[in-house]
């Protein structure tokens, strides 16, 4: 008997995953995204997949399998340890991914992107800062007077979130006081929001051509950016033969690894340098400086024969890993927690609060005539991090990935500072409702 098919014992839909071990739960990843690419290209499913993206598909059928209990989810069991793979996943896979994507990164082409880039990011994070108090203001008559005192602090928690990420997360929710219970409460909930809104992007993502020319975006410098990297990638093409692939490998986890002890080894020295609660160790965990340090790892052997391996095959690689990351985020919604009378309200504020950010992050797109591409990355720069940024801007083009991550590192250094002031304005609305 295959010991991860639990097949004895209560029904499998009201116990544990009927798939529970590490490789094999890998293995239904890979098998769902193998049959989602092949389903996008036979004739009979193209037209869905024209109106819904295949990678809706790789982040919802992850997310399907695990509510009901056929894969495991994010939340193990009470008395049962943690998962391994989907931490696995995001420790190893998602910064060789960044490294192989960023190996062919035109740093020139991105300095040309100019302000419209950065005024969509700007955006982005004046209107996470805004739009939660905005929203509380809306709906603060749905908390009594003991609720809102750890509302706000939840609310301001998560806008730390989405504006730098996890580490921005746990900072704000640190600095104003926030309980256990809240803090596993806004975990949901940010989770449940930013997948939906992850859904439209990665659908305006698909149609990103059609709707520039509709507006009139001028797409002229991401456009260069993209056909450099395509044309970079045309003129190193080769046959990937065993060699490349080992030394893909090799740079991938090797340059993965190298990035995880300088960040252990930076980390470690901070602490035994600084005060314990020093405010840079809000904004930069362990894991911020493993990714900055593969990112310029990346960035730095793009200037080397290094480079040369994107003609091998390292980016689609690199996309390869990525994939396994959109399957292993789906797979890690609980969107059952979230739905119960006392969390709906905290929902119903999160729901509204993101539809201010995509209507502000959109005015402005449709206001500058910028294209979607600045858009939605300087959306998923602040509300996703780093994976949910590189996982957008490589559904536009492998090519544009180090666009997105670039960016979302400015994330990560604004998520303290923007969740701080969205903390203060958070704090003056629960006092004009519960005074």
């Amino acid at each position: 008997m295959i010991a991860s098919l639990r097949l004895p014992g209560p029904p499998w839909w009201e116990g544990a995953a009927l798939v529970s071990e590490p490789m094999p739960v890998l293995t239904v990843l890979v098998v769902v995204l193998a049959l989602l690419f092949a389903a996008e290209r036979s004739r009979v499913l193209r037209p869905v997949f024209r109106l819904v993206p295949v990678l809706v598909f790789c982040y919802f059928v992850p997310t399907a399998l695990s509510n009901t209990g056929v894969i495991p989810g994010g939340a193990p069991a009470a008395g049962e340890p943690d998962f391994p793979l989907y931490p696995f996943v995001m420790d190893w896979l998602l910064p060789a991914s960044l490294l192989l994507l960023v190996l062919a990164v035109d740093v020139l082409g991105i300095v040309r992107l100019g302000a419209r880039a950065v005024l969509l990011f700007g955006a982005a994070v004046a209107s996470i800062v805004l739009g939660g108090p905005l929203a509380y203001l809306l709906l603060g008559w749905a908390f009594d007077a003991e609720q809102g005192e750890q509302v706000w602090r939840g609310l301001a928690a998560l806008s730390g979130s989405w504006i730098g990420g996890g580490a921005n997360f746990a900072a704000i929710g640190r600095n104003v006081g926030i309980s256990a219970e809240m803090l596993g409460v806004m975990v949901v909930v940010d989770v449940m929001v930013l997948n939906v809104w992850m859904v439209v992007l990665l659908y305006l993502a698909a149609r990103h051509r059609e709707l520039d020319a509709r507006l009139g975006a001028d797409t002229r410098t991401v456009d260069e950016v993209e056909r450099r990297a395509t044309d970079e990638a045309r003129a190193v093409a080769a046959p990937t033969d065993l060699p490349a692939l080992l030394a893909i490998l090799a740079l991938g986890f090797g340059g993965t690894y190298a990035s995880d002890l300088l960040a252990t080894s930076i980390h470690g020295w901070l602490r035994a340098s600084l005060a314990p609660d020093h405010w840079l160790f809000d904004v930069f965990g362990r894991y911020a400086w493993k990714i900055l340090a593969v990112t310029f790892l990346g960035v730095a052997l793009s200037f080397t024969p290094a480079r040369r391996l994107e003609g091998r095959g390292a980016s689609r690689l690199g996309m390869l890993f990525l994939y396994l990351l959109i399957g292993s985020i789906g797979a890690q919604a609980d969107f059952a927690r979230v739905f119960t009378f006392a969390n709906l309200p905290l929902l119903a504020v999160a729901a509204v609060w993101m539809a201010f950010h995509a209507a502000v992050i959109l005015g402005v797109r449709r206001l500058a005539r910028a294209p979607v591409f600045f858009a939605a990355v300087g959306s998923t720069a602040c509300i996703g991090g780093t994976a949910s940024t590189s996982i957008v801007a490589a559904a536009f083009s492998p090519g544009l990935a180090p666009v997105g991550v670039l960016l979302a590192i400015g994330g990560y250094v604004l998520g303290t500072l923007g969740g701080l002031a969205c903390a203060f304005l958070l704090r003056l609305v629960n006092g004009l409702w519960h005074g």
